[in-house]
């Protein structure tokens, strides 16, 4: 037995099911593409997949639909793949658990991959039924969206009619999304150079953060256990001559770290007053803390190591230096929109290898200037601490536009059917939109989705009533003529 057999609509949940059942973390996507491909042909449909494993499906007008303007239905088929410290599912290779309770479907000890699965669902079903009235639809369902919008940016979209896109790519209903941040990622590396000590060595792990999207959650203060471990470390320099072994922390660039850890050799007659320091430090951050993150912690043990090769003292200063001074969360609010994050940046993933430190982060900004500004920053932060930058993944913001008719008949819709008005809002995160619009001249893009809940997150639930409820709202769209 299926374990969301029953759930409504049923063959949106049973497409949902069987994508969870396929590993598609983002760069591990030839599964899930393949699927797709079987998929449309099996079902006789038009359809291209391209080397970057971009699917492309086709679906002509309903019997008197043939004079409605086309629509493209668009969502991305990677998810963000991290897990529990405890759980022993290879996100690479197995299929993710997943659980019902009440309201909402989750997956044990990992993220769920309800953004964007459930919009490949609802596209797969739409698709597959010959009694839903629609007009031509072109599905578009891109890959690695969540490293960067790769698949948006390589796609060729040459052959497509559509001139109005929905975007299935959103987590709150009643909401419409009708402007995004841009937003580029940079990986900085820091040179260091190592020496041997014999000890006594001991790790630090600093944990129990929400973590949580590093668009829709930056204003949310949640902290960077990558930023407030640097800054402990930073602080017991201060009083004790630690020295870096390696420092590690994060999983994606686009996710709030949770987590991070450091191997720091200390001098043996510091041992006490390095424990007294990390009692300190863990009262005073519990107390900063207090409101925000109360799960955190951090616990420090000695390692049964000897002869290790450390950082020097000169690397380990310049390393921590440029923790503490690398910016991180919200830069700037906007003026213009209520409550709507500007420019952020989020430090992601910390890593160390035999000669050098490297930091992974996303810079999102809905004005292209200020997005350019803080990039510099970064990199003559990078340069002045002898290193360099690789700048990647650099895509568009999509501009509100302010005759969008699509925009206007999907709020008629929704107060016809619910009775409320709509929200029609903008933002932080990055949608492909902007990439869409860039590569279509005039196209109208709107984007929605159903409710889900700490997405990037082992707390990601999607709720199976609202899913429902904006599966008839997307059956009327696709009916107006």
């Amino acid at each position: 037995m299926r374990v969301l057999e029953g759930l409504m609509p049923e063959r949106v949940f049973y497409y949902f099911e069987e994508i969870c059942k396929i590993p598609h973390g983002s760069g591990n996507l030839d599964g899930i593409s393949s699927y797709l491909e079987r998929f449309a042909k099996e079902k006789e449909l038009f359809n291209i997949r391209d080397v970057h494993n971009n699917i492309i499906i086709v679906k002509e007008a309903s019997e008197g639909y043939e004079d409605v303007p086309p629509i493209m239905l668009q969502g991305h088929m990677d998810m963000v793949a991290v897990k529990d410290d405890d759980c022993d599912i290879n996100l690479e290779t197995d299929a993710l658990r997943l659980k019902v309770e009440g309201d909402y479907v989750y997956a044990e000890g990992t993220s769920l991959g309800g953004d964007d699965g459930i919009a490949v669902a609802y596209i797969l079903a739409v698709l597959e039924d010959d009694n839903i009235l629609h007009p031509r639809i072109e599905a578009v369902i891109t890959t690695d969206e969540e490293t960067g919008m790769e698949g948006a940016t390589a796609i060729d979209l040459s052959m497509l009619k559509a001139r109005r896109m929905l975007n299935i790519d959103s987590e709150e209903e009643g909401i419409l999304l009708t402007s995004c941040a841009g937003g580029v990622r940079i990986d900085s590396h820091i040179p260091i150079a190592r020496e041997e000590k014999e000890g006594p060595f001991f790790k630090i792990e600093l944990g129990g953060l929400q973590g949580g999207h590093s668009g829709t959650e930056i204003n949310k203060e949640h902290g960077n256990a990558i930023k407030i471990l640097g800054a402990v470390l930073h602080q017991i320099r201060e009083n004790i001559a630690i020295q870096l072994v390696s420092i590690i922390g994060g999983e994606k660039d686009n996710a709030i770290p949770r987590s991070a850890e450091a191997l720091l050799y200390v001098p043996r007659e510091y041992e006490q007053s390095f424990y007294d320091e990390i009692a300190e430090i863990e009262a005073d951050l519990k107390n900063e803390y207090a409101s925000k993150e109360k799960g955190l912690f951090i616990k420090a043990q000695r390692q049964n190591m000897t002869n290790v090769s450390v950082m020097c003292d000169e690397s380990t200063q310049r390393v921590l230096a440029f923790l503490v001074l690398f910016p991180n969360s919200v830069m700037a609010m906007s003026m213009d929109i209520e409550g709507l994050v500007e420019t952020s940046l989020n430090i992601g993933v910390l890593t160390t290898d035999d000669t050098s430190l490297s930091v992974s982060c996303a810079i999102r900004s809905s004005i292209e200037s200020a997005k350019a500004r803080v990039r510099r920053h970064v990199e003559t932060l990078a340069n002045v601490l002898g290193g360099y930058t690789n700048a990647y993944g650099d895509y568009p913001g999509w501009q509100f536009n302010p005759d969008s008719e699509l925009r206007a008949h999907m709020v008629d819709i929704y107060k016809k059917m619910f009775g409320n008005d709509v929200k029609v809002e903008a933002l932080h995160a990055g949608l492909e939109c902007g990439i869409m619009t860039a590569k279509i001249p005039g196209l109208d893009c709107v984007s929605y989705g159903p409710n889900i809940y700490d997405i990037h997150t082992t707390k990601e639930r999607l709720s199976i009533s609202s899913t429902e409820r904006m599966w008839r709202y997307l059956l009327e769209i696709l009916k107006q003529k």
